[in-house]
């Protein structure tokens, strides 16, 4: 078979055909337990369009559907670029992308309607003057994690706006009846600068620009979606530009027991009695201690000026919990840094699999959260000493036939390599607990070939203590002694060294150092096994006998 010549995307036009149109009922998807409107199939009669979709279509309304997202496009001169490019996938048929509407595929080279001549706002008339039904577009398509289950894909869902072939979604101006066959035809275009593509090149591809983006949120006819994106999109690029403040003082306004061990901390922003804003699941956050340690904890709950910790008291305590559990009171002013994202949001997986002990519920709560409002699907492990020992009950209960929770007190027991084994295509794993159940789970990784990419690991009792050890700066020639109860971080520190770092658990590689000589006692699992030759997280690990560092 002869190949296929690209196809010309960028041809104008002002009036297409339509050749199908396609709904759903809404169905289980493959091997997951969540329900999907992207298996639809052709539809011959006339079919009225209300301001909600086409009649009898179906949507998951997480994702899909609504005023906004009424009725979707997608070009069918794609489908032989993705056959092309990835012929291990046989779903890249038409409708694969679950698309109501599918216009002319003009031949080879001579262009169709497509992301790079569709712009935002424009209007487009369907049919008839009297009972047709007038569209406008509202939103680039955001693809989500389904696109890569719907093709056996991983990874796939980013290359549709990598390469421009999302397709993009209506709103309904005119509720009427369409048909195959009618005309779609152009009737108003108010921002000819601002095309699907280009829209996707500043909020995906490169988005840097500050004074594009600041263009794009002054269009109106955005859907909510996108309109809330860039906002989120340009407020961060504001707050980058501006110097960051180092610390920020929290008033203690309630605590909540837990259990025996751990309890919740809120804590409300001085001089402000606002929740804030939304912050990103699996975040945490520093705070300085009065003795002067410095801790990082998983943020439970909550908005940048009001959130709950849960924290549980060490029995080898070296006085942060000791100090939080035993002598903070309401009333009390801490300082604490700034909120940093910690445990990665896997949006392109498809299935997500949460393993806990104890206390590494904190680290997962605000995801777990999400991923229901959202509908991801998604279980959790839960190991605790006994049934009576459970913290944060509501938000476990809330979880229902999600959650599965392993009791030592009763008897059952966590089967990290079987619950590894038996996951499902395109899971992604996290994992929170005592180095115990951080070591069953790489041993079990490693034995099933998964890449460090499918599983992400938070460890909460992160013990940096061990021999002394001394390191050679190498660029000032100063030799520092760290003592065995202090980590590499600290020492630095009190050299009066600038070091970065955030967790200070191991976890997000901020603090690491390039190692120019020495043998180093790795602990903390953010560098890859390919940094451990030249680099080490000062916050945890530490060196045997001597090291020297680029610094």
């Amino acid at each position: 078979m002869a190949p296929i010549p690209p196809t010309n995307l960028s041809s104008p036009f002002t009036s297409t055909k339509i050749t199908q149109l396609r709904t759903s009922k809404m169905q289980q998807m493959r091997n997951l337990d969540i329900q999907t409107g992207i298996y639809k199939i052709p539809r011959i009669e006339r079919l009225f369009c209300s301001s909600t979709g086409l009649q009898d279509d179906e949507h998951d309304l997480t994702f899909h559907g609504g005023p906004d997202k009424a009725v979707h496009q997608y070009f069918p001169g794609h489908y032989p670029s993705w056959r092309s490019e990835y012929p291990e996938s046989t779903a890249f048929e038409v409708g694969g992308f679950g698309e109501n509407i599918v216009c002319e595929n003009p031949l080879p080279g001579e262009g169709g309607m497509n992301e790079r001549n569709v712009c935002i706002g424009d209007i487009y008339q369907v049919g008839d003057q009297n009972e047709g039904v007038r569209l406008q577009v509202s939103l680039p398509r955001q693809p989500c994690f389904k696109l890569n289950h719907r093709f056996s894909l991983k990874g796939f869902a980013p290359q549709t706006w990598k390469k421009s072939r999302t397709g993009w979604y209506y709103r309904v101006l005119k509720e009427g009846y369409m048909s195959v066959g009618d005309n779609m035809v152009l009737v108003e275009r108010k921002y000819p600068q601002w095309t699907i593509e280009r829209i996707q090149e500043y909020m995906n591809r490169d988005p840097k620009h500050l004074d594009k983006l600041e263009e794009l949120e002054k269009i109106d006819e955005f859907g909510d979606e996108v309109k809330g994106a860039i906002k989120r999109i340009t407020a961060k690029l504001t707050s980058e530009s501006k110097a960051p403040e180092a610390w920020r003082d929290y008033t203690l306004i309630e605590t909540r027991k837990q259990n025996a061990r751990i309890k919740s901390f809120i804590f409300q922003a001085v001089g402000t009695q606002d929740a804030g804003a939304k912050i990103e699941p699996g975040s945490f956050i520093g705070l300085k201690l009065p003795n002067g340690l410095k801790r990082s904890y998983s943020i439970v709950s909550g908005f940048s000026d009001r959130f709950e910790l849960g924290i549980a008291l060490a029995d080898d305590s070296r006085g942060g919990s000791s100090y939080l559990h035993q002598e903070l009171k309401i009333g009390n002013i801490l300082p604490f840094t700034k909120m940093t994202s910690g445990v990665p949001v896997a949006s392109q997986a498809s299935n997500h699999i949460f393993i806990a002990g104890g206390i590494g519920i904190t680290a997962f709560l605000s995801h777990i959260e999400m991923y229901q409002k959202i509908n991801f699907n998604y279980h959790f492990h839960y190991a605790v000493r006994s049934m009576d020992d459970i913290p944060f009950r509501d938000a476990i209960e809330k979880m229902g036939a999600n959650v599965t929770i392993y009791s030592k007190a009763e008897g059952s027991r966590m089967d990290i390599p079987s619950i590894l084994k038996n996951r499902v295509w395109n899971t992604q794993t996290y994992i929170c607990g005592p180095s115990r159940m951080v070591s069953s789970a790489v041993i079990a990784s490693t034995a099933l070939g998964m890449s460090q990419d499918e599983i992400h690991y938070e460890a909460f009792q992160a013990d940096a203590t061990g021999d002394p050890f001394t390191v050679e700066l190498r660029r000032s020639k100063k030799i520092l002694k760290v003592e065995g109860d202090k980590t590499l971080l600290e020492t630095m520190r009190e050299a009066g060294l600038e070091v970065d770092s955030s967790c200070e658990t191991g976890n997000c590689g901020t603090c690491k150092v390039d190692v120019c000589e020495g043998k180093v006692e790795h602990r903390g699992t953010s560098l890859l096994e390919e940094e451990k030759g030249k680099a080490m997280l000062s916050c945890v690990s530490r060196g045997v006998g001597r090291i020297v560092i680029d610094y």
